[in-house]
């Protein structure tokens, strides 16, 4: 039987296969794969390589204790390092250095994120308040906060709240300056949609500005982070009281003051942790998690 398509009638049918076609394409390309990465890559991928690192490091480090390239009271041998961290460990006192200086960073983190939100918003959304401390912010942030330390000391005594005065002022410009820099770059057109649509006030900050602005306003809590451990190390090595207790920065000064180059080392190598550690369990999360809602990571 011959077929009675006209003209027209096939024309509208191949259109329809290629819009199907086209539609098809679309959904394969936004598809997410979700089938969980073999242990093995992941392994491979992430877990060797900083662990042949950190291999290559100790690999290096004996090898210059052994062609004695210094004497071993300025680079002691890993080995004495390790004995360092088995006396703690033994003694009950090592878990009381870490939680004495992370407890500390982390509440003069969360102070510092408390005040820096709001003022970043208000600096960003309000002209006149940004031309008057906008650059007092970034000047802020340039400053060293070991500066802070002298005159937190002077004002408020050697306690918990002239650290936390020394976290504040070294952590709070950079998540400010980070929301800032994140509001910057919120494409007017969201802006305008979110107004059209009823978002105003409050709401529209809390709906529109900040979900747009939560890339710049995350790298601005990570590097407020950093900001406030470096700034609590400083207070706490150089800022030494019994009420204060022991804490890394602390560690690190007796290490110092002993001549114990192997205390001294212990005392960076847990710096160095917790601050891995932190960046790991919180902010690459967050960071992942942010990249995955906008298509930019894949899920695994």
């Amino acid at each position: 039987m011959a077929s009675t398509d006209t003209p027209v009638d096939k024309a509208e049918r191949d259109s329809s296969q290629d819009l199907a076609g086209l539609e098809a394409g679309l959904d394969a390309l936004d598809a997410v794969q979700t089938r969980r990465t073999p242990f093995r890559q992941t392994f491979v991928q992430k877990v060797l390589p900083p662990v042949t690192a950190v291999l290559l490091v100790l690999v290096v480090w004996q090898v210059l204790v052994w062609t004695n390239v210094t004497d071993t009271y300025v680079l002691p041998p890993p080995g004495d390092v390790w004995h360092e961290v088995q006396d703690a460990w033994l003694q009950g006192t090592l878990l009381e250095y870490i939680w004495t200086s992370v407890s500390r960073g982390l509440l003069g983190f969360l102070m510092a994120l408390a005040i820096g939100t709001p003022l970043g918003l208000i600096v960003a959304r309000v002209r006149f308040i940004r031309a008057a401390i906008g650059p007092i912010l970034s000047g802020l942030q340039s400053l060293p906060s070991v500066a802070w330390v002298p005159p937190a000391v002077i004002w408020l005594g050697l306690n918990d709240q002239m650290m936390f005065a020394v976290i504040l002022l070294g952590a709070v410009p950079s998540i400010a300056n980070g929301l800032v820099a994140g509001v910057d770059q919120v494409p007017p057109l969201f802006l305008r949609a979110g107004r059209t649509l009823g978002a105003t006030g409050l709401r529209h900050t809390w709906h529109i500005v900040m979900p747009a602005a939560l890339p710049g306003y995350l790298a601005g809590l990570k590097q407020g982070w950093a900001f406030s451990w470096r700034s609590l190390m400083a207070a706490e090595i150089i800022a030494q009281s019994p009420d204060l207790g022991m804490g890394l920065g602390q560690l690190l000064e007796a290490g110092r003051t002993n001549s114990s180059m192997a205390q001294v080392f212990f005392a960076i190598l847990l710096i160095l942790i917790v601050g891995i550690a932190i960046d790991l369990l919180i902010f690459s999360p967050l960071e992942r998690r942010v990249l995955r809602s906008r298509g930019l990571l894949v899920r695994s």
